[in-house]
């Protein structure tokens, strides 16, 4: 895998990287937009606490906890941010057809092929 380094120019991007193989363009039918509430208000609506709410929108993504699909191998097509946990998802696409969200095992790459069961 190939890291990026990034050329210092603010004190916040001083000894920073990013992994260059991860893509950022999620497929539709396993994404949609989660409502946060809250934000820093009250049950009537009124920001009680300073300084919260706002921020980027972010979609949630279907993870596949369960990974039910026993014994059928699966191949990492992409590997993407998600913002709403501190880890990366990759998207598998399955032997049967099938496509789903799993959380990224660690020193997976794209085009590596898994498998779940015993």
């Amino acid at each position: 895998m190939a890291i990026h380094l990034y050329k210092t120019s603010t004190p916040s991007t001083r000894n920073g990287a990013v992994n260059s193989q991860v893509k950022s363009n999620p497929r539709n039918n396993l994404i949609y937009g989660q409502h946060r509430c809250g934000k820093g208000r009250n049950a009537r609506g009124i920001i009680t606490a300073g300084h919260r709410g706002g921020g980027h929108k972010r979609l949630y993504h279907k993870i596949d906890f369960r990974r039910n699909e026993k014994d059928i191998y699966g191949r990492i097509v992409t590997i993407e941010y998600d913002p709403n946990r501190n880890a990366y998802i990759c998207l598998i696409h399955y032997g049967d057809g099938e496509k789903r969200y799993i959380l990224h095992p660690r020193g997976a790459i794209i085009g590596d092929s898994i498998v779940s069961g015993t």
